[in-house]
């Protein structure tokens, strides 16, 4: 039984697995490119948004004007 409590093989959580890049610095790279992706998502929601808007607003003035 005391043989087993020196092994604390795994306590304590998990590293996150670093590139080779990412070891040599490379970090600011890749933040850059997170934010680059970030934006493009939010100006696709953007247009995706709009786009809705626009199609509610003609359905919705062609089926109120009807009744």
């Amino acid at each position: 039984m005391a043989k087993g409590r020196n092994n604390l093989l795994g306590v304590g959580g998990q590293r996150k697995k670093l590139s080779r890049a990412d070891q040599q610095g490379a970090v600011q790279g890749r933040n850059a490119d997170r934010k680059a992706a970030a934006d493009q998502k939010a100006e696709l929601l953007k247009k995706m948004r709009e786009k809705a808007e626009a199609s509610e607003s003609t359905s919705a003035t062609t089926t109120g004007g009807e009744e």
